[in-house]
Formats: C-alpha cells, structure tokens, sequence
C-alpha cells in the first residue's frame, strides 16, 4: 500500500468517526435540539442573557420549515464543493497538458538517427 494510500485511508476513518463518535456517546441528549446549528445556539445563548435583544435586521428569506433550510444549506455546499472541484480538476488538466505538451516537444526535437 502506497503512502498516499495510507493517509487516504487515515483521513477517511478520521471523518467517519467525527460523524459517528457524536452519535455514540449521546452528546446532545440532555438539549431539545441535540445537534442544532450556531446560529441556534447563539439566539437561545443571547435571550438568556438580555431578554430584550432587539435584532438589528432580519433574514430576507425565512425557510417554511427546518427540512427546507437544511436542504438549502446542503445545496449552498454542493455548489461550493463543485466549484471547488471544478477549480482544482481544471488546475490539474492545465499542469498535466503542459506536461503533456513538454514532453512531445521534446521528442519532435530528437533525430531520427538519435532515436535508434
């Protein structure tokens, strides 16, 4: 197994046990919403404290129910994701032509006689 390999490997097992220990050790059950988001969090942290907060502005769009602005927020990441993706695949394609590009300079450059 190649090293590369290796760490692909370990990262992958990092990420899945980021997703599962949470799960397993029941953290967040002693709240109502056990996983809730920051901004959440931020809303219920800020009454506590000052009762009479007044926000400065409000949203421009308030989702219907919390499974919509789950699935927005998924597909604000997707987007993100693919624009990334799209970024470094492009990147890569450019190195690997120029490569590409390098090498059959090089081999249009040799004679016929050094060839042999």
């Amino acid at each position: 197994m190649s090293r590369n390999t290796k760490i692909n490997v370990l990262l992958l097992l990092v990420v899945a046990a980021l997703a599962v220990l949470p799960l397993a050790l029941g953290l967040g059950d002693h709240k109502e919403e056990p996983f809730a988001g920051a901004d959440a969090e931020a809303e219920t942290a800020i009454t506590e404290i000052e009762p009479d907060y007044e926000p400065w502005f409000s949203p421009l769009y308030e989702p219907p129910s919390g499974e919509i602005e789950s699935a927005l927020f998924a597909l604000q990441a997707a987007l993100g994701a693919g624009v990334l993706a799209y970024y470094f695949g492009l990147h890569r394609g450019r190195k690997q032509g120029e490569q590409r590009a390098l090498e059959r300079e090089g081999a249009t450059e040799e004679s016929p006689a050094e060839r042999s």
